[in-house]
């Protein structure tokens, strides 16, 4: 979070766009023209989760946004302040976003959060009031939290924000703090993981020093945090990220996800494109989330919506990345024409979305063999207007079939501007398999207290397994699918699944908040060798999340264990 104070700070080094990007690499936006982002649809990074679809108080209330308005983002994850927060944040009047408070939301939404416990305290940066004081707070944060027992989705304590800058030197070194505040949380909450340490900006020596102190401790972080907040920091992740890794190499530390839970700039926000550079260096490089850093106001997720609750051009960028499903697959950029694409195999659709260059530029993308020898292309464009420009749609560039050589096709796409974001689709002539999506994977849904692995026998090469809890609200494991339906009806859902303790287990099965119900699962040949089952369920036209699991709140709990590898819709 920022104060308008260390605002000032990243204003003083802002530049613009043009100057901004110049100051790095070989080539300015300015410069260049005749560039060509190459597309591998063969090539799979990792299953299509929407790493960067994540926000600080990107959600305000219980209906700021309302879950219609998220659902279509297909959110990741958010950080939110604690129970009880009374922080005022960025010129806000009265406090808002407390985690209990949105998590029904969130939750609907098919997000996770993590909970900020610092800002309980009323001002950036925190005014500390001693260990007696912080204590106390602490010990009332979390336990109501352990009182929501119908809460789900809090995956992660974040125990202190920007500490580089904002502890208190009176408090003593920050990793004592750590330390103290760590084995604290963990006497009340044994579950939940802790994350941090949350640094404003990575730095090798600090990082070095912390994970050093916390191996020794016996206090890690089970997720480690930092921000990226520079107008060029995307330029640096991969660097950031290698040596993290080293760092832990180093230590014998086992690998931590990390995430960034504050990412961009303050000047340059609310350009489309450079989200986008955001979003390709993020899914590039192994974050597991990222959320867009919070500047101003609170629950507009970090302007994707305006005040009045209009789309911005941020908005469908945001919404083109939250509709990638199956997986993300190999971007080569070149100069500062860079994009995030995914491809889902169940209905031969390529997606891409990129920018950040001006000019006549193309778009070249192979791994087509199996559309055939002709395909039909649409190339859509939002504007870079900033978060009280509201845009209702984005304009189309370009509809047309052109034919496949080798497996590939380039697709031109004139007179780019390097600030907005431009998405490209690329079917089969005729259009996707089906008219709308009925394959849902399970490595693409909202994973809660289980794991992804990967397997051949999977039909995206992708499955989720360890499915085991169903303790209590904070380690029940379960598996949430949105889905976007054509009607209001009951469909056949063919479960896609692996038993292999040899007897018949079972999930619980509930659906937009509903009753649940029992899905029994036969033993397979083993694990990851799977069947299929069938059971009906009723849906609303549009947005539904559709919940599978072990253990879940009003839920007894499932037998035996089972692995789920997609879900389809008929």
């Amino acid at each position: 979070m920022r104060t308008k104070a260390r605002r000032a700070l990243s204003r003083a080094c802002a530049l613009t766009l043009a100057v901004g990007l110049a100051a790095v690499g070989t080539a300015s936006p300015a410069d260049a023209a005749g560039l060509t982002l190459t597309v591998d649809v063969g090539q799979v990074v990792r299953p299509a989760t929407q790493v960067a679809s994540g926000g600080l108080y990107g959600v305000g209330s219980d209906t700021q946004p309302t879950t219609d308005m998220l659902l279509p983002l297909n959110p990741t994850s958010f950080t939110q302040p604690p129970p009880g927060t009374t922080h005022l944040g960025n010129g806000a009047t009265e406090p808002c976003c407390d985690a209990l408070d949105v998590g029904g939301n969130i939750t609907r939404s098919g997000a996770q959060q993590f909970i900020r416990l610092p800002d309980i305290y009323p001002s950036f940066p925190y005014q500390w009031q001693g260990w007696g004081d912080w204590e106390s707070k602490v010990t009332e944060m979390v336990n109501d939290r352990l009182d929501a027992t119908g809460t789900t989705g809090i995956h992660g304590w974040e125990l202190w924000n920007e500490p580089d800058w904002t502890w208190d030197s009176s408090a003593g070194s920050f990793n004592d703090g750590w330390t103290r505040t760590y084995n604290l949380v963990r006497s009340l909450d044994s579950v939940t993981p802790i994350v941090g340490p949350s640094w404003s900006y990575y730095d090798h020596n600090r990082t070095l020093d912390f994970m050093t102190h916390a191996r020794d401790t016996g206090t890690l972080p089970d997720v480690m945090v930092w921000h990226e907040l520079g107008d060029t920091d995307w330029n640096n992740f991969d660097d950031h990220v290698a040596d993290y890794r080293a760092i832990e190499n180093q230590l014998g530390i086992s690998p931590r996800p990390i995430a960034i839970n504050e990412y961009n700039s303050h000047s340059q926000m609310d350009i489309p494109s450079v989200a986008l550079h955001w979003m390709a260096v993020l899914e590039r490089h192994g974050a597991r989330e990222a959320h867009r850093a919070y500047w101003f106001e609170a629950g507009t997720f970090d302007g994707l919506f305006t005040l009045d609750n209009q789309p911005t051009a941020s908005y469908w960028l945001y919404r083109w990345y939250g509709a990638m499903t199956g997986n993300i697959v190999e971007t080569v950029p070149h100069s500062w024409l860079d994009g995030v694409a995914s491809y889902d195999s169940s209905r031969q659709i390529a997606d891409v979305v990129f920018g950040g260059d001006w000019g006549d530029n193309t778009v070249r993308v192979t791994g087509l063999g199996s559309f055939g020898s002709q395909v039909d292309v649409t190339v859509l464009y939002t504007p870079g207007s900033g978060r009280h420009t509201h845009v209702a749609a984005p304009t189309t560039v370009l509809e047309t079939t052109m034919s496949v050589s080798g497996g590939e096709i380039s697709v031109p796409v004139d007179d780019m501007n390097a600030e907005g974001a431009y998405r490209l689709q690329v079917t089969p002539a005729g259009g996707p398999t089906t008219d709308w999506q009925q394959v849902y994977e399970a490595e693409n849904a909202t994973v809660s207290n289980a794991n992804t692995h990967s397997s051949g026998n999977a039909s995206n090469g992708y499955y989720v397994g360890q499915i085991d809890n169903d303790t209590d609200m904070r380690s029940d494991s379960f598996v949430d699918f949105t889905v976007n339906v054509p009607d209001s009806r009951d469909y056949t859902m063919t479960i896609r699944y692996a038993n292999g303790t040899g007897s018949t287990s079972t999930h619980g099965l509930a659906y937009n908040g509903g009753a649940w119900s029992t899905v029994s699962y036969p033993p397979t040949d083993g694990w990851a060798q799977f069947e299929t089952v069938e059971v009906t369920v009723s849906l609303q036209a549009g947005y539904n999340v559709i919940r599978l699991a072990k253990g879940s709140p009003y839920f007894d709990g499932g037998t035996g264990y089972a692995e789920l590898d997609n879900i389809t819709l008929n």
